[in-house]
C-alpha cells in the first residue's frame, strides 16, 4: 500500500539562472576546447548535453495541487509547493487536484426497507487528501468516487424505509441521520482511494411514478388520522373540563343521563368538521 511522501523541489525560478550560467559555461569551454580537441572536448560536449537536457526537468504546480513524481515506475514523493519548480528531468509528473469537489449522482431507482421503489439521489462533497493513494491503489480515481458513491446511496437506500411510522429513523423524516450515515458509508468506500468526504446528503427522494399516487393518499390518510386523534384527545379534555367546573361551581346537578347527553353533544360540536346549528330549548330542563 502506497502513502504520500511529500518531498520539497527546488524553486524553479532560482534554478534557472543556475542553468543558464552553467550553459553559457559549457558551451564556452566547448568553443575554447574544441579547438584542441582530446578527451577534455569530449567530456565537456557530454557536460553541455547534460545540462541542456535540465531544461525538461522545470513544471508548475498550481495551488491546490499536487505533482506525483516516478522515476521508471517508482513512486519518488509528491510536491506541493505551488509556483515554478525543478526535478529530475526523467520524473514522470502526474498532477493531482487537491480542490474540494462535488459529485452528484443520477436519480436511482431502488427499493426501500419495506420493497417500495423509490426515486433518490444524493450529492457528496469530497478532496483528495492523499496523492500517492489516489494515483497507486485505484486505476481512475475520479470514477471511482462516482461509482462507488452511488453504489452506498444504494445500499443507505435499502436499509432505511422512505418514511416513518413509529418513530424509526426513516429517509424522509430523519435527514440529518441519513446525511451521517451515507457520508459515513461513502468514506468507508473511498478511504483506499486516498479521498476525504466533507459532506454528503440527499439532494432528491421521491416514490416512483407508478406508486406515487397510492403513497400520497395513504399519506393524507396517516394524516387525517393524526389530525382526528389530535382533535378527540383535545375534546375530551375540554369536556371532562366543563364537566368537572359545572359540577365544583354548582351551577346545575345533571343526573348520568344528563350527563350523557351533554357529553354527546359537546363531542359532536369540538370534532364536527363544519360548525353545528344549535337548537335553543324553551322548555324545561327535564
Amino acid at each position: 500500500m502506497y502513502t504520500e511522501k511529500e518531498i520539497k523541489a527546488p524553486n524553479g525560478i532560482a534554478f534557472i539562472f543556475v542553468l543558464l550560467a552553467a550553459q553559457i559555461a559549457s558551451v564556452a569551454l566547448v568553443i575554447t576546447l574544441g579547438k584542441t580537441g582530446g578527451v577534455m572536448a569530449g567530456v565537456t560536449i557530454l557536460l553541455t548535453i547534460i545540462i541542456f537536457a535540465c531544461w525538461f526537468g522545470f513544471f508548475m504546480v498550481a495551488p491546490n495541487e499536487g505533482k506525483v513524481l516516478q522515476l521508471f515506475g517508482k513512486y519518488i514523493g509528491t510536491v506541493k509547493l505551488s509556483g515554478l519548480r525543478w526535478a529530475n528531468p526523467f520524473y514522470a509528473k502526474s498532477a493531482v487536484s487537491l480542490r474540494v469537489r462535488n459529485f452528484e449522482s443520477s436519480k436511482l431507482k431502488v427499493n426501500d426497507n419495506n420493497g417500495n421503489p423509490i426515486e433518490i439521489a444524493a450529492v457528496v462533497v469530497w478532496e483528495v487528501v492523499d496523492t500517492a493513494e489516489a494515483v497507486f491503489e485505484v486505476d481512475d480515481y475520479e470514477d471511482f468516487v462516482s461509482i462507488q458513491s452511488e453504489a452506498a446511496l444504494r445500499n443507505l437506500a435499502t436499509s432505511y424505509a422512505y418514511d416513518s411510522h413509529e418513530g424509526e429513523i426513516s429517509l424522509r423524516s430523519h435527514p440529518v441521520e441519513i446525511s451521517k450515515a451515507l457520508r459515513e458509508e461513502v468514506q468507508d468506500r473511498l478511504k483506499k482511494a486516498g479521498v476525504h468526504v466533507i459532506e454528503s446528503r440527499i439532494s432528491h427522494l421521491a416514490y416512483a411514478p407508478e406508486i406515487a399516487s397510492a403513497m400520497l393518499r395513504r399519506q393524507q390518510a396517516m394524516a387525517i388520522i393524526a389530525a382526528r386523534k389530535t382533535i378527540v384527545e383535545g375534546a375530551v379534555g375540554m369536556v371532562g373540563m366543563a364537566l368537572h367546573q359545572l359540577s365544583e361551581r354548582e351551577i346545575v346537578e345533571l343526573d348520568s343521563e344528563r350527563k350523557a347527553a351533554m357529553v354527546s353533544n359537546l363531542l359532536v360540536v369540538l370534532c364536527s368538521d363544519e360548525a353545528a346549528s344549535p337548537v335553543v330549548n324553551a322548555g324545561s330542563l327535564y
